[in-house]
């Protein structure tokens, strides 16, 4: 429900804030006090259309905050949710617009900014208004078979048409998709079987890929050592004749170093000088030998190496050919070589789709055919029992028109067939609430065939005979006695009174039967506060009450009389 009402610089409002509570709710006033302008504020907060005409002269903009207490279970909060704006069950939920001198609007939920639809359909599931001059809610015939089901259809019934149509769509779907299947797979046949042929031929592996690789890189290293160690060896042993190498350079200076040496039997009495030499010469040679013998033993632990490697040397060039293969396969089917794998198995359902296409095309269309019969079945249950709440609920409502001073009027619940591609998970029909006002005139929609007065009547019936089965948790009355008086006035106030058990009623009247029927009393009126005309509200207590009661019945001088009259209608309250 409607907790409170902020304004700030709303035409003739400077600054106003109002507490709402349950129950019913007068607003009463006398004409041109503002209750119109307390009406188009709470109309800001909802959404309704803005303009710089609002605003207050000499402010830069107007601006108008609604709170709503609202249970945790109520539908707004699924819109919330899904809006991801933030809410707490436990504190009210805030509704905010601003309007600039531009005429320019903006809106926030809960201090979240959100743009003007959001907001409108936010509101829809809070407020109703019904005025003189504009209906919301039930004058929308989008509505009326919601309304219509829960005043009369079993909750069970729906549930299942809606089951049962959402099993036949989901039928439908995979029939409309194996049609296609069928027919992609059809003109592409030819292809399909080359391309399956050739990656059955291939056969790619999952990650073959990245195994291939690693394979690659370790032979390359391996292959990179060998060479390395065949050079090595090449070096100390050539094959080519032409380069003698360390060994044979090694033996050609032992060689020669030999001829500094004595000959056997030469004397060694020898001058001092050449024995120096001889000495170095013997020197050279062992030196020599060592390094020959080194030489030998690196000679002999390359040969080594260069048996213990098993390299093969296709297995690289093997390892190649594979992965450039699945390579060349990706990119001439356009995906990853990762992907290969699964586009064979895809294509090979494509095929066998195509192949066994007929007989799945036949238990598909089977099971659409069943899922159709048993929405029907069901849809056509629904059907009878809203048939059957139509009549009951014109009966109720017609019940309700002749205290209303509606009592010409005739109230159609009217259940019109829909072409099969309009059918949904609601069933098979629209609904419809008509009027026809005067006896001999055909129904026709609420909002066109019944001045204001009457269609704000017409919809008190009919809300009071939906009590309880709306999630709208406020509803405004814009003058609905306008043009009554008397007992249709206190038929009204009993009513509203009554429709108030089961949600929150503001009604603003110029009736003394409808204000004494509220539970809560707000008075609007005109104050001159600094040389400007300025209207204001405030809740009346009980004397005041009494004396605004007297005042609407007796107009500017109040009796005593008109005293003891209200007194007496508040006493029937």
């Amino acid at each position: 429900m409607l907790s409170f009402l902020s304004i700030r610089d709303v035409v003739l409002i400077e600054s106003l804030d109002l507490a709402f509570h349950p129950g019913l709710t007068a607003l009463t006033g006398e004409t041109g006090a503002g209750k119109s302008i307390l009406l188009d504020s709470l109309g800001l907060a909802l959404g309704e259309r803005a303009n710089a005409g609002l605003i207050r002269a000499g402010a830069h903009e107007a601006r108008v905050t609604a709170s709503f207490e609202i249970p945790s279970d109520h539908p707004v909060q699924a819109i919330l949710t899904e809006q991801d704006i933030a809410a707490d069950n436990e504190e009210p939920l805030i509704l905010r617009r601003v309007v600039g001198a531009d005429g320019r609007s903006r809106a926030w939920v809960n201090d979240q900014p959100i743009g003007i639809g959001l907001l409108r359909r936010i509101a829809s599931t809070l407020v109703e208004i019904q005025g003189q001059h504009e209906q919301m809610g039930l004058a929308d015939p989008t509505t009326h078979r919601d309304l219509l089901d829960a005043f009369g259809v079993p909750d069970k019934t729906r549930r299942e048409v809606k089951r049962l149509y959402i099993g036949w769509h989901e039928a439908r779907l995979a029939l409309e998709a194996a049609r296609r299947e069928m027919s992609e797979a059809a003109r592409e046949e030819e292809w399909l079987r080359l391309a399956v042929d050739e990656l059955s031929a291939l056969a790619p592996q999952t990650d073959e890929e990245v195994q291939l690789a690693a394979h690659r890189q370790a032979l390359q290293r391996n292959e990179r050592r060998g060479e390395a160690v065949a050079a090595a060896l090449s070096e100390l042993n050539p094959r080519d004749r032409r380069n003698s190498g360390p060994a044979a350079a090694l033996r050609a200076a032992s060689r020669a170093l030999h001829k500094l040496l004595p000959a056997p039997g030469q004397d060694d009495d020898l001058d001092e000088g050449f024995a120096q030499q001889q000495a170095g010469a013997q020197e050279a040679l062992a030196a020599l030998e060592a390094a020959e013998n080194a030489l030998a033993d690196a000679e002999s632990l390359l040969a080594r190496l260069v048996a213990d490697q098993d390299v093969d040397p296709r297995l690289l060039e093997q390892v190649e050919e594979r992965l450039f293969a699945l390579r060349a396969a990706a990119r001439k089917f356009e995906t990853s070589v990762t992907d290969l794998p699964d586009l064979l198995t895809r294509l090979k359902g494509r095929l066998d789709a195509l192949e066994s296409g007929t007989a799945r095309l036949e238990a598909l269309e089977q099971a659409a055919t069943e899922a159709r019969r048993t929405f029907m079945e069901a849809a056509e249950h629904l059907s009878v029992a809203r048939a059957k709440a139509a009549r009951k609920i014109e009966a109720a409502v017609e019940a309700e028109l002749k205290p209303l001073k509606l009592e010409r009027a005739r109230f159609v619940a009217q259940i019109t067939p829909l072409a099969e591609e309009q059918w949904s998970a609601a069933g098979l029909e629209q609904v419809t609430f008509l009027l026809a006002a005067n006896p001999g005139q055909p129904p026709g929609p609420l909002g066109k065939v019944a001045s204001g007065g009457e269609l704000s009547r017409l919809m008190l019936a009919i809300r009071l005979v939906l009590a309880g089965r709306s999630v709208i948790g406020t509803l405004v009355f814009d003058e609905i006695d306008s043009g009554v008086g008397g007992a249709t006035a206190a038929a009204i106030g009993e009513r509203l009174h009554r429709l108030a058990r089961d949600m929150q009623v503001l009604a603003v009247t110029h009736s003394p039967q409808v204000a004494a029927a509220a539970n809560h009393h707000l008075r609007i009126g005109k104050i001159v506060k600094n040389g400007q005309t300025q209207t204001n509200a405030s809740p009346l207590p009980a004397p005041e009450r009494r004396e605004e009661i007297a005042r609407m019945l007796a107009g500017d001088v109040v009796t005593d009389a008109a005293r003891a009259a209200a007194e007496s209608l508040l006493e029937k309250r």
